[in-house]
């Protein structure tokens, strides 16, 4: 267990609140003009009671509580305004964060988010840091500091008018607030300890519910639903358990600080009474006193509540600023060379060898390969041979340990990294749709194209039809994921989104190999438009598919063990030859390579 959160972390952040200095510097000015409204209370307090009650002069009364009814209004109007300086400057702070946060996420490479280690979290975890961490410090910024310097300012005002209306009386309530505070304290950090653990159960609930949701399917396919109810009534009951605990320790807590700080006001007041008795103090003075010393305690109390949040804030600022301090392993080059306009599409390889993070054994050793440009090239092997790896490489997700990969003879790492994307076209085997409309996630990849443009690339990728015919048609909402289209909808607008970008290079996990026959059809012949004059590379899961490829390559734990057609690999490439047989059985060789 390592040391705490430092709190100074959170200088850090005030950088962020430079731009608001004016609100801020008003937010102060009504927060020094409503403690002084609170502190003239007391003031107002006895002269009440001395010059008003005791003299029993009506008119002086009147006069005094008229005065204090302004100093009231005055106090309501700057706390009102305090009050929502400091709210806004805590939701611009979290917003500003959050924005900050994650403009800087989107830079950084897929591998940050996909191995999870000392530094990397997965993509949930780093979710939660936006939402749940921001939130915090928008807390302390936005009521917790505000609070704090107003208790502050209270406790040395009342200190200070407690000395000038009785010395001696305050040396016993200054020597008594350290004994207050002991328990308050102790308590203090068990409610502390016990919240952070029932915060930790309240996101584990949130976790299993999360993941239960989004497999009903499967859950129910399997009826399965029995154990999840009773593993999440499991988790509500630990978090109950924690909550109570929690709970019963903040009961304590303000029990302890209600008898301390009530038993003190009693001392003072035997103490004070016995004074005003003998005539060393006036009855408003004590009251007046009283007033001050409840003010004190409370402040006392009350910051030291907010010294727990102030660390808790600057553990969520820790986990932000961690964020922001990744540095992207994938970098663009300070001057990039510009790729030639228009981009051929010539990719090679040499001498590639790539590692990633955290693994012994290679994803590639060696590679060696030159795609010609328009060339329609199939990449063949089984589970782990290497082939999304190199996908991976063209996109500069990663780069390689050893060797080069140009595209049209740039070595990628001297390109423009948005330039050298804008140049690649990805459908995957299972397509990313995102929460929207079909239009604007037909427009990811061309944010300006018109509705013809949109309408064009559907019809040449088979979806127009269904598109159509959905409620709103192009202005239809998906869903999260595009829940609701089928696989093959799916495929068909990721070919369409595609499409409309109109990329020099295209990469395909090949989209077909989980569809129905009249799916697989639509979607081949979408594929077909799509590659034609373009630099293509598939990711074959079915040979029938991509036997008209130009080249096949055959690899095998990261090497290229053959490459050449369909009939030539089954005379010269074992490998290859295994997996015709596994797909098309032995003697459906002729017929599968004639096209029968």
């Amino acid at each position: 267990m390592g040391p705490g959160p430092d709190p100074r972390i959170l200088l850090r952040l005030a950088a962020l609140l430079r731009p608001y200095r004016r609100r801020l510097a008003l937010a102060g000015l009504a927060l020094l003009v409503a403690s002084a409204c609170v502190l003239l209370l007391g003031q107002g307090l006895r002269l009440v009671i001395d010059q008003g009650f005791l003299a029993e002069d009506a008119a002086r009364l009147n006069r005094v509580l008229v005065g204090m009814l302004a100093v009231v209004g005055v106090l309501a109007g700057a706390s009102a305004l305090r009050y929502y300086l400091v709210t806004w400057i805590g939701e611009r702070l979290a917003a500003d964060l959050r924005r900050t946060v994650f403009a800087h996420l989107l830079d950084l490479e897929p591998g940050f988010f996909e191995n999870p280690g000392d530094t990397d979290q997965g993509a949930g975890e780093i979710a939660s840091r936006l939402t749940a961490d921001t939130s915090v410090l928008q807390t302390l910024f936005g009521s917790s500091l505000s609070l704090a310097l107003r208790n502050l300012i209270m406790l040395v005002g009342a200190s200070a008018l407690m000395l000038i209306t009785q010395p001696w009386l305050s040396g016993l309530v200054l020597l008594g607030i350290p004994a207050t505070l002991a328990p308050l304290l102790w308590f203090g950090r068990r409610v502390r300890r016990l919240s952070r653990h029932s915060q930790d159960r309240v996101a584990e609930l949130g976790r299993y519910a999360a993941e239960a949701l989004t497999g009903i399917r499967t859950i129910q396919a399997f009826n399965h639903e029995v154990v999840d109810r009773r593993d999440y009534g499991t988790r509500v009951e630990w978090a109950f358990d924690a909550a109570v605990a929690r709970t019963r320790q903040r009961a304590w807590l303000t029990g302890a600080a209600m008898l301390v700080i009530f038993a003190a006001v009693g001392v003072m007041l035997w103490q004070g009474g016995q004074a005003v008795l003998a005539g060393r103090l006036t009855a408003g003075e004590l009251s007046a006193f009283v007033f001050y010393a409840v003010l004190a305690a409370g402040a006392v109390a009350t910051l030291a509540e907010v010294a727990g949040d102030v660390q808790r804030a600057a553990g969520a600022a820790e986990r932000l600023l961690e964020l922001l301090d990744a540095r992207p392993a994938i970098a663009p080059p300070a001057n990039p060379h510009p790729l030639p306009t228009p981009v051929a599409g010539e990719i090679r390889l040499e001498g590639v060898t790539f590692t990633y993070p955290g693994r012994d054994r290679p994803a590639l050793v060696d590679l060696d390969l030159t795609i010609q440009a328009g060339e329609r090239v199939a990449l063949i092997g089984p589970s782990g041979a290497g082939k999304s790896t190199l996908f991976a490489l063209l996109l500069r997700f990663h780069d390689p340990d050893r060797g080069r990969v140009s595209l049209d003879g740039l070595d990628l790492r001297d390109l423009d990294l948005q330039a050298l994307r804008a140049g690649i076209g990805l459908v995957a085997q299972e397509p990313v749709l995102f929460t929207g409309t079909a239009a604007e996630n037909l427009r990811f990849g061309k944010p300006e194209a018109s509705v013809e443009e949109l309408r064009r690339a559907a019809r040449d990728a088979n979806a127009l039809a269904f598109l159509e015919a959905l409620p709103q048609g192009l202005d239809t909402p998906l869903g999260p994921g595009g829940v609701q289209l089928s696989g093959g909808q799916r495929q068909r607008l990721a070919i369409a989104r595609a499409l409309l970008k109109a990329p020099s290079v295209l990469l395909l996990d090949e989209a077909t190999s989980a569809l129905d026959a009249e799916s697989e059809r639509l979607v081949q012949q979408a594929l077909d438009r799509l590659m034609a004059e373009r630099t293509s590379l598939v990711i074959a899961h079915r040979l029938a598919t991509v036997m008209a490829a130009d080249r096949l390559l055959v690899m095998d734990e990261g090497r290229l063990v053959a490459a050449g057609r369909h009939d030539e690999l089954l005379e010269t490439s074992p490998l290859y030859r295994h997996l015709a047989e596994l797909q098309f059985g032995r003697r459906s060789w002729s017929r599968a390579s004639s096209g029968g």
